[in-house]
């Protein structure tokens, strides 16, 4: 999705500082920049309140702190730095991305010595999928690109580094016609999508796949929050592709995708049932409350 021009025309947080957007740089030999050392959330505002905000700043700060980085500001600068920005911005519903990176003070492999940035930006943006993908469903391809084990990739940071390989997954499901990826592990179990956690619906009860080698997506913890309330039974386990492919729904979830079904899993089709139009539902009610 493009960059709305209206975003263009706001502001940034860097470092402490309110930038205007036109002028929010930094030098391009950095080592977020070659070497990947660089930790993000992606979050969403509704009515001008961040939703689950703290729950990402505080996953911020453990990313960072898995990659060996510490943010120079406290949880409560960034907290205040967040709403700010979505004042200064003159935003009603909105994304907030907030991300740490290595400079440039030193390069190498390893760069104990750059100064650890932070910034934070906010614009408006609707939902990731149109109305009809919406409510028929989108179409996933099972990709060749399979998520790591997590003895080789910090697996549970949001490090801008793991995205790669979605990058690469989405990019070959869109070049087939489909609009995102099917991602097993590395034993060939279900995943998720290219960037959101994957729930499936057989006889009533939700399943979704354990979170030992893919980031536990705070929408995700949502989701199982919600359906525990509503007295659905929830079974967190491994998926075998074939236990998907007899699934009665489908559906993913993240800040950006929401709550979103899946229609078509490679020639497999799906119906946008009951049980994620009423997760759905709930989700868009807590989210606004």
């Amino acid at each position: 999705m493009l960059m709305p021009e209206d975003a263009k025309k706001g502001h940034m947080w860097i470092n402490g500082i309110i930038t205007p957007w036109a002028e929010a740089n930094t030098h391009l030999i950095n080592h977020g920049l070659h070497y990947a050392s660089s930790v993000f959330e992606g979050e969403r505002a509704y009515n001008k309140k961040i939703f689950k905000s703290q729950e990402h700043t505080a996953r911020l700060f453990n990313s960072a702190k898995i990659l060996g980085m510490e943010i120079p500001s406290s949880l409560e600068e960034i907290e205040k730095a967040k709403k700010t920005l979505i004042q200064k911005n003159n935003l009603t519903d909105a994304y907030i991305r907030a991300f740490a990176w290595r400079g440039g003070e030193e390069m190498g492999i390893s760069a104990p010595a750059s100064r650890i940035n932070v910034a934070i930006g906010a614009w408006y943006w609707p939902t990731y999928f149109p109305q009809e993908l919406r409510d028929n469903g989108i179409h996933l391809k099972t990709s060749q690109w399979r998520k790591p084990p997590a003895n080789t990739a910090p697996t549970e940071s949001k490090a801008a580094g793991l995205y790669m390989i979605g990058t690469l997954a989405k990019e070959e499901a869109m070049r087939q016609g489909c609009h995102d990826a099917l991602m097993l592990d590395y034993r060939g179990h279900v995943a998720e999508s290219s960037g959101a956690n994957l729930f499936i619906v057989k006889d009533n009860i939700l399943k979704t796949p354990t979170p030992d080698c893919f980031l536990d997506g705070i929408t995700r913890q949502t989701i199982i929050e919600i359906a525990k309330e509503k007295n659905i039974p929830v079974e967190v386990k491994t998926i075998l592709p074939e236990e998907l492919y007899e699934a009665d729904e489908v559906f993913i979830t993240g800040t950006a995708a929401e709550i979103t079904a899946v229609g078509k899993i490679d020639e497999q089709d799906y119906i946008v049932g009951a049980m994620t139009k009423l997760l759905r539902s709930a989700y868009e009610e807590l989210v606004r409350l």
